[in-house]
């Protein structure tokens, strides 16, 4: 009989228990909601044990360790901010004039701006990507993978895939750069001339099809 290897240090016992699985996903809430409230500054186990009120010996038995946790804190937060941004998107498509790629895109910009889902920490998290990529690089492909889908989502859906594809990262590169630039500078004027000017690349895009 082949001997089994030895499970690694911090490995999520609680994988494949539905009872485990509803656990971890109330405790990843709980701690997204913190680093929501807190960002990612002295993010550590034990904070978020204190904000899911438990341990950190009970975390490492449904994560990986710190940075696992905090990856998929920081992927709740990304999923919690495109249903918002979907849903507005989604209102802005039941009238009249909101039924434009540039019309979706610009109700779903305020939402990117606002601070009541934790739009500061998933900033943050772009930032310590770049900061330290190598240790961190994870958290900003996720977000691209996360975004993207639903950015192609909102495109006419005449257009090819490729097509899609080749709009939703303009409009993801840019609306990074803005959202970027409204944190580091808090320029709100020049930050929404350069939205206007992106909608208006939009707007040709699809006219290029009349």
């Amino acid at each position: 009989m082949t001997a089994q290897p030895a499970e690694p240090a911090g490995y999520p016992r609680s994988t494949g228990s539905p009872r485990g699985e509803a656990r971890r996903r109330e405790l990843l809430d709980l701690v997204a909601d913190d680093v929501a409230a807190h960002g990612l500054v002295d993010f550590s186990l034990r904070r978020a044990a204190r904000a899911a009120g438990t341990t950190h010996k009970v975390l490492l038995y449904h994560f990986v360790g710190a940075e696992d946790l905090l990856r998929q804190a920081v992927d709740r937060l990304r999923d919690r901010r495109t249903a918002s941004g979907l849903l507005a998107a989604g209102a802005a498509e039941g009238q009249e004039d909101g039924r434009s790629l540039s019309a979706r895109v610009r109700a779903i910009w305020p939402v990117l701006m606002a601070d009541d889902i934790g739009q500061l920490a998933l900033d943050q998290a772009i930032g310590l990507a770049m900061y330290d990529p190598e240790r961190h690089r994870g958290l900003a492909q996720h977000a691209t993978e996360q975004y993207l889908p639903s950015l192609m989502s909102l495109c006419p859906p005449a257009w090819s895939e490729a097509r899609k594809h080749e709009v939703a990262e303009m409009i993801l590169a840019t609306l990074r750069g803005f959202l970027v630039d409204w944190r580091t500078r808090g320029d709100r004027d020049g930050v929404d001339a350069g939205f206007e000017a992106l909608a208006r690349a939009l707007d040709r895009e699809e006219a290029a099809d009349a």
